[in-house]
């Protein structure tokens, strides 16, 4: 049935021009806006769309993954550009807030409207 479909995915946002700015200068995305919305070009022709929304409340589960292939790099990338990374308890997270060891290494960060995005290893 949706087979031919350019399928999408979509989260809300609390405020679009900090995530204009969040997704196009700190995470190096190219970023257009259309209809009030802003669309995320991802690599290999994926697109996501973000919203605004009045009453927005951040997503309580990864809404968007990055798989690098080098993890400590992205890490560091990120602390660079002031980005700090997620601890959650009870996760096995190493002194940088890295999970290692069971599956992918991975770290979670938060967008400024709240939802929560990963950098794991490709």
């Amino acid at each position: 049935m949706f087979t031919n479909s350019h399928a999408f995915s979509g989260f809300s946002t609390n405020d679009l021009d900090k995530a204009r700015d969040f997704y196009k200068d700190k995470l190096g995305l190219e970023v257009s806006e259309e209809m009030g919305n802003l669309n995320l070009h991802l690599q290999g022709g994926g697109s996501v769309l973000i919203y605004p929304k009045e009453n927005h409340e951040p997503a309580t589960f990864t809404v968007l993954n990055f798989p690098v292939d080098d993890i400590d790099q992205a890490v560091d990338a990120l602390d660079g550009k002031g980005i700090e990374l997620e601890r959650y308890e009870g996760m096995d997270q190493d002194e940088r807030g890295v999970m290692r060891g069971e599956g992918p290494a991975i770290a979670w960060f938060k967008d400024p409207a709240g939802n929560i995005l990963s950098v794991l290893k490709a």
